[in-house]
């Protein structure tokens, strides 16, 4: 299950993020994109159109402390020949993205 902690994009971060990317257009709230955790840096995606093998983060802690962070795309993937990719970024804590999405699919006929 995701995080459920959102987090408003200041202003200047929003700016500085449209300059780092070449979108025009950066959300100005994010979702903390990890699993369920506690007292730790929440991630939320900005923008993965940055250099190839990376993404755009918000990180924050509290109420003040929030900070953009250029990370490198997580390279672990689903077991088998089509696994999905997971969609966070290199040695994040927790479960990959598609770990949260095997628990939801129903095993019952």
């Amino acid at each position: 299950m995701r995080c459920a902690h959102w987090r408003r994009v200041p202003l200047d971060l929003a700016r500085e993020a449209r300059e780092k990317s070449t979108v025009p257009y950066v959300d100005r709230a994010v979702q903390c994109q990890l699993s369920v955790h506690d007292d730790s840096d929440h991630f939320g995606l900005l923008t993965d159109d940055c250099a190839y093998g990376t993404a755009l983060w918000l990180r924050w802690l509290g109420a003040d402390e929030t900070a953009l962070v250029l990370l490198p795309d997580c390279p672990v993937a689903a077991p088998g020949p089509d696994g999905d990719g997971c969609c966070l970024f290199a040695d994040h804590a927790e479960q990959h993205t598609w770990e949260d999405a095997l628990e939801e699919v129903s095993c019952t006929v």
